[in-house]
């Protein structure tokens, strides 16, 4: 039976800790500052761990070219190479010189089947593009040149 009467200084502490916030128990039984978890921790540690590769460098098809999604096709010259990438709802296109340097005429062309052409043509170092059209469910072909050399990619993506 507990007695009713005041209570020792022993047991005042530990009503007070009872009453008070409550901390999580670290490895063998003590607090750690914070109050949160391990297994919280560690899911917050993994997933900004996996969030660094996003938010630090840009993808290959990104920084290589300036279109998002994923390399469809890539078609070479002997000036350079075209290249074409998809996501959900939209090709992507550029033409990219395998020399960069000096200024020259370089050209790109992208059409969905049933749209419109959309192009970029100038004079450049690098590249010409990007170019992008909607594409969800449609075939798209693609032109590039450089100087007076050029690829094309025929109907793909059907």
């Amino acid at each position: 039976m507990r007695p009713t009467g005041p209570a020792g200084p022993a047991e005042a502490a530990g009503a007070a800790e009872a009453a008070g916030p409550v901390e999580a128990a670290g490895p063998a039984g003590r607090a750690r500052p914070g109050g949160r978890p391990l297994l919280a921790r560690l899911v917050v540690l993994f997933l900004l761990a996996g969030l660094v590769p996003l938010l630090g460098a840009p993808g290959v098809a990104q920084a290589a070219s300036g279109c998002s999604g994923r390399p469809a096709k890539t078609v070479g010259f002997s000036t350079g190479e075209l290249r074409v990438y998809k996501s959900r709802a939209h090709v992507c296109a550029v033409t990219v010189a395998k020399k960069p340097g000096k200024r020259r005429t370089m050209s790109v062309t992208l059409q969905a089947r049933g749209g419109r052409v959309v192009s970029d043509k100038g004079r450049y170092t690098k590249m010409a593009g990007p170019v992008t059209v909607d594409a969800l469910n449609r075939c798209v072909r693609a032109t590039g040149a450089i100087g007076k050399k050029s690829a094309s990619t025929g109907w793909i993506l059907c």
